[in-house]
């Protein structure tokens, strides 16, 4: 099978409910899935997704002034709350953010005054009788319309897009700058965070994340390459330049190495549910901070150890820039994070225990239970083990979701969408 990097799944995100599951991909393409209801019948059918929308979000452009290609790739998608029948979202490439209204129309108005059947506009001369239009009853039809277009904000590229609590505004953020918008306003955002230098030489690190608090509306964080975070409140200042809390770890001076600066770069940051802990990954670990406590991580997992003696050669292969996603369950008791081999993990944060699964082709049977997957470094190897040494770093899990009220999980493998759950009795 040939893979066409299009067709690369870059994002992947539920919606509020959980009922609808979206993931945005290379070629600019967003596909909607939504979940089938209970039948009586098939009790056991619910929770299978089943395609629902696809649509084309963002095709590639050119930037004359400045000879740039600008790529199609959906980096983010967030859903709003539902408020009507209709669906909304926004997503995001590298410049521009669209907020897509998705509806259903399972029903066509007839009998135009005006037009034909044909649709052609009719000669006024001859229309000598009023009609009623009527609806009637057709094929359900389900469209995706773009209701804004958020443009001409970002000289960088956009790495996040967050909904505020208030759902009247999102921000966008980039490597330098995030801003501020109203969903009703698209010509003009509000900068509130901008660290570029003067002198672009003297640019020391630059932002890999950010998001908003999940129930207070003048709160967000935002991460950067130096494996730092900064907690901003909107109301100490217009342009949030000074931070309220600053996270981080201290570096352990008998740990240090070449890669070390690369491995603490931050690739996300994520509110918990509750609003209370931040969950930051780096290359090697995921971590839980305390919003009260900002000089170390109040919890710590590996997420693939056994790594560190393969720096050299990840570095080689530009492995070692892979921006890993990071996720709560949502009753913030567990977290899961991707690996290389098409392996993702899950730690259990009140029994400490942590599992490794595999999503793939052969053992992704419908109804397959996974099983554990363990790796060996060095010496012998049991039979159900992994060598270190024949992972395949081509195969990653880079971006993962986990449903809002169940155990429920969507992990995309390169082109391939898993979705797993828990076994019901």
């Amino acid at each position: 099978m040939k893979l066409f990097s299009a067709d690369i799944i870059s994002t992947v995100e539920f919606n509020h409910t959980g009922e609808l599951l979206a993931t945005g991909d290379k070629g600019g393409r967003v596909v909607i899935f939504q979940r089938e209801q209970e039948s009586k019948n098939q009790v056991h059918r619910r929770g299978e997704y089943n395609v629902y929308s696809t649509f084309q979000s963002h095709e590639p452009e050119f930037d004359y002034l400045k000879s740039l290609e600008i790529e199609e790739k959906i980096n983010k998608i967030r859903w709003l709350p539902q408020q009507n029948a209709a669906y909304f979202l926004l997503s995001t490439n590298d410049k521009t953010v669209k907020l897509w209204k998705v509806s259903e129309r399972d029903k066509r108005p007839e009998g135009y005054n005006l037009k034909d059947e044909e649709g052609r506009l009719r000669d006024p001369a001859t229309i000598t009788t009023l009609r009623v239009p009527v609806l009637r009853p057709m094929d359900l039809m389900v469209e995706a319309t773009p209701r804004r277009v958020f443009a001409n904000a970002h000289t960088y590229h956009i790495n996040s897009i967050s909904v505020n609590s208030d759902y009247e505004t999102y921000m966008s953020a980039d490597d330098l700058r995030i801003n501020l918008w109203n969903f009703e306003i698209t010509n003009q955002s509000f900068n509130i965070v901008d660290i570029k230098p003067a002198n672009m030489e003297e640019l020391t690190e630059v932002i890999t994340a950010a998001e908003f608090h999940p129930h207070h509306c003048n709160t967000f964080v935002y991460s950067s390459s130096k494996g730092t975070i900064r907690l901003c409140d909107m109301r100490a200042s217009a342009l949030c330049d000074r931070h309220t809390k600053f996270f981080e770890e201290p570096e352990d001076p008998s740990n240090r190495s070449f890669f070390s600066e690369i491995i603490s770069s931050i690739s996300d940051v994520k509110f918990s549910h509750s609003g209370r802990y931040i969950m930051t990954r780096d290359y090697l670990t995921a971590k839980v901070w305390d919003l009260n406590m900002e000089n170390r991580p109040v919890e710590t997992y590996q997420v693939h150890d056994y790594l560190r003696s393969k720096l050299c050669s990840l570095y080689e292969n530009d492995c070692i820039f892979d921006k890993f996603e990071c996720v709560w369950n949502g009753s913030d008791s567990v977290i899961m994070t991707g690996s290389y081999n098409n392996f993702f993990r899950m730690f259990d944060r009140n029994t400490k225990r942590d599992v490794t699964l595999e999503a793939s082709r052969e053992n992704s049977k419908p109804r397959a239970i996974l099983k554990p997957r363990k790796v060996c470094v060095g010496g012998k190897r049991r039979k159900d083990e992994i060598s270190v040494d024949s992972l395949d770093f081509s195969k990653k899990i880079l971006h993962t979701a986990w449903h809002p009220s169940e155990n429920i999980i969507a992990v995309a493998a390169t082109n391939n969408l898993y979705i797993f759950q828990d076994k019901v009795n």
